[in-house]
């Protein structure tokens, strides 16, 4: 049995690359079952494994082990490149964190990351599942694919992302291209200090999604979230040369 969830791109299209999504706090594979169709359909190969398990006293223990997920994951030889990685919440944090530290032999290292919804310092504690549901997200869809999954972890954004996690993420050194992509509705958001990694970073892209809350690859705006991805995968595949560029408008 696999330890991720596939969404292959329709017959008789050329597979245009490979994303693998690493769900973050309280999540699950079927939180992500909307995002996978939606690149699958832009002819994209999706897996998605389980989110990391980060532990406060065996950080890197805990990377590690994301390590040998994301090798599981990519050991088909034949998977299309680009390869890239997205990462929600603690998924994104653990995934900047292990670029960081590692060398670029590992058979997953990723020709570029998608990173949304980043954490700040800090938990989000709330009192119940509805406040829980209105830091996530606005989307009513999304709400009910949570409320309505018996393994979604409740609660589990009041579990904060360990500081010496976040101060590896926050210190830069992902020297792949990366697109940001962070809710401007978002209370757990950081946005001065992804700011200040963007900046840092040699090849990075931030994008502030407006009206979204901490789930940004899955509240209201997803398909416009999903069409910035997919632009960023089209971009990565041609070598970093933007596909289209505005040259005048009116609006």
């Amino acid at each position: 049995m696999s330890d991720y969830t596939e969404f292959e791109a329709p017959q008789g299209l050329h597979t245009r690359g490979t994303v693998v999504v690493v769900p973050g706090r309280g999540e699950t594979h079927g939180t992500y079952s909307r995002l996978g169709r939606r690149l699958a359909a832009d002819a994209y190969q999706v897996r998605v494994i389980d989110p990391p398990a980060v532990e406060e006293t065996d950080i890197a223990g805990s990377l590690s082990r994301l390590a040998g997920k994301l090798a599981a994951a990519v050991a088909d030889a034949e998977l299309p490149r680009p390869l890239v990685l997205a990462g929600a919440d603690s998924g994104a944090a653990a995934i900047a964190a292990l670029l960081a530290g590692r060398e670029r032999s590992a058979p997953w290292w990723p020709d570029g990351v998608v990173l949304a919804g980043l954490p700040g310092y800090g938990g989000g504690e709330t009192k119940n599942w509805e406040e829980e549901l209105e830091v996530r997200t606005s989307c009513v869809v999304h709400r009910g694919v949570l409320s309505g999954d018996p393994s979604v972890q409740r609660g589990s954004l009041a579990v904060a992302v360990p500081d010496e996690l976040l101060d590896t993420v926050y210190a830069g050194g992902v020297d792949v291209p990366q697109l940001i992509l962070a809710g401007d509705a978002d209370p757990l958001a950081d946005r001065d200090a992804l700011a200040r990694a963007v900046k840092t970073a040699p090849t990075a892209r931030f994008s502030v999604v407006h009206g979204a809350h901490h789930d940004v690859l899955n509240d209201r705006q997803h398909r416009s979230v999903a069409a910035e991805i997919v632009t960023f995968l089209e971009t990565l595949g041609n070598n970093l040369v933007p596909v289209l560029t505005v040259e005048s408008s009116t609006w």
